[in-house]
């Protein structure tokens, strides 16, 4: 018994070692591969948008872009207007190139699109319910996952360009002087024991009185 759980033991540790090896080796390639495949998704998704009747939610999105532009952006040119820009941020996402710019744009757009929970809520909720979402109030929500994985890209890639970049030099208008030395603390001396009494001198013995002559 106790052999059969030792080898199971085994196999188990073992199984944890290669399970944290292989982790090991996907956390160098973990930031291009999120960045990649939101770029994928993000082409493919634009794409369809170029093609009239080919997406399932250009009705939706031509609706709510006019209501986001007050009606100064014609229907005609939202749906390319949209496939750009989606095509556009996929690709720059794919490449890796202007990711701050890239970062903005695709929060602006993502907040867009969660605007139409509230300007079109009778084509994303079932019955008003706000727990039944209908085919394009899903195709809404799941960009809640795109978004987290587009902010940890940037943080990835931008707080690895934080550690990389050397520290700043010290500005001229604050260095020390040459003049002006720091001051250092006086050592305080260790105690000195105090000297010994001097012993006072013996007394001189009196002088003896010789007796008058007779």
């Amino acid at each position: 018994m106790d052999s059969a759980l030792g080898r199971v033991r085994r196999v188990r540790e073992a199984a944890e070692d290669r399970a944290g090896e292989l982790a090991s080796r996907y956390r160098r390639f973990s930031e291009p591969a999120l960045r990649i495949s939101v770029g994928v998704v993000f082409v493919w998704f634009g794409a369809l948008k170029f093609l009239p009747g080919m997406s399932p939610a250009q009705d939706l999105a031509v609706r709510c872009m006019q209501v986001l532009s007050l009606g100064l952006v014609p229907a005609d040119l939202t749906r390319p207007m949209l496939a750009v820009m989606e095509v556009g941020i996929g690709l720059l996402l794919i490449g890796g190139w202007w990711l701050r710019t890239v970062v903005a744009v695709f929060l602006v757009h993502m907040a867009g699109v969660f605007a139409t929970l509230a300007i079109a809520p009778d084509a994303v909720w079932v019955d008003g319910s706000p727990l039944q979402l209908t085919l394009e109030g899903q195709y809404i929500v799941k960009n809640i996952v795109l978004v987290t994985a587009v902010l940890a890209v940037a943080a990835a890639r931008l707080g690895a360009r934080q550690h990389a970049r050397p520290p700043a030099p010290v500005p001229a208008h604050i260095s020390v002087p040459a003049s002006v030395t720091p001051s250092v603390p006086t050592p305080v001396p260790a105690s000195v024991p105090a000297p010994a009494p001097v012993p006072a001198p013996a007394p001189l013995p009196a002088a003896e009185h010789e007796p008058a002559a007779g």
